[in-house]
């Protein structure tokens, strides 16, 4: 079994209030997170997670799949939390939260799945992606990135904090990128939903392409106890493109599974 590396920062707010655990997305990291996390520490300790390749974690060596990386969180996750903790994340990171949720609800006491869905394209699909960023770089991803990451109003109301997203992907390793997409393309839980027993907020961007509305309605339909929330004004960067309306719907969603 491969476990790769993740990282985790030290946990800020209050002691003795559960853990968050914030997952980010494929080629950017924890700064999306950046204007949530003050919210959430006024009432949770809160950890952003980086994935392999990814901001300080190592760059993985060998292939891995999406449930050694949860093992990978799941172990931190236990180092870190004095109780069952919570988990957001985005994307590749709410691919992770449904994996962990099927396989660590010991660790984990609710889930939110934010642009994202029980399966996120082929192993064909990310196998292409992996190889054109081997051979040509993140940078070869800024133009389709910024068109599939924001909604239409997002880059011209958030210059500074797209701009530095973007930057970011061109930074992202690019064998860390290459790893965490194959990991995706042998990710596929559609038959899996229904021994998930953990709540789950399946959270969709109003403007989101890639994991659209029918995706969160799937999972709400196959996990016995989920519903959705759909951010307006937001494509697949939810929190860092609407960080209030996001940071709220957390809020609502832990204060019900932590109470």
């Amino acid at each position: 079994m491969t476990v790769p590396e993740v990282t985790f920062t030290v946990p800020v707010g209050p002691e003795g209030r559960p853990l968050v655990v914030l997952g980010h997305s494929l080629g950017t990291g924890p700064l999306i997170w950046e204007r949530v996390v003050p919210v959430l520490a006024e009432r949770y300790r809160v950890s952003l997670l980086a994935l392999p390749g990814h901001d300080a974690a190592a760059v993985p060596s060998e292939p891995f799949t999406m449930e050694e990386l949860a093992t990978a969180v799941a172990n931190g996750t236990r180092d870190l939390a004095s109780g069952p903790a919570l988990y957001a994340g985005v994307s590749i990171g709410g691919a992770l939260g449904l994996t962990l949720a099927l396989h660590h609800s010991d660790v984990f006491a609710g889930a939110a799945i934010i642009a994202s869905a029980a399966s996120l394209g082929s192993a064909e699909h990310w196998g292409a992606r992996a190889a054109k960023v081997r051979e040509q770089s993140t940078s070869s991803l800024v133009i389709s990135s910024a068109q599939a990451w924001f909604a239409p109003d997002s880059i011209a109301n958030e210059p500074e904090m797209t701009g530095r997203i973007l930057r970011v992907l061109q930074g992202v390793s690019d064998e860390g990128y290459a790893r965490c997409a194959e990991a995706l393309g042998g990710y596929d839980l559609r038959d899996r939903l229904g021994e998930i027993r953990i709540p789950i907020l399946a959270m969709g961007g109003e403007f989101d392409g890639v994991a659209p509305e029918d995706r969160q309605d799937e999972m709400v339909a196959g996990v016995p106890n989920a519903r959705k929330v759909i951010i307006e004004g937001a494509a697949h960067q939810p929190p860092a493109e609407q960080a209030d309306a996001v940071s709220a719907a957390l809020l609502e969603f832990f204060g019900e599974v932590a109470a």
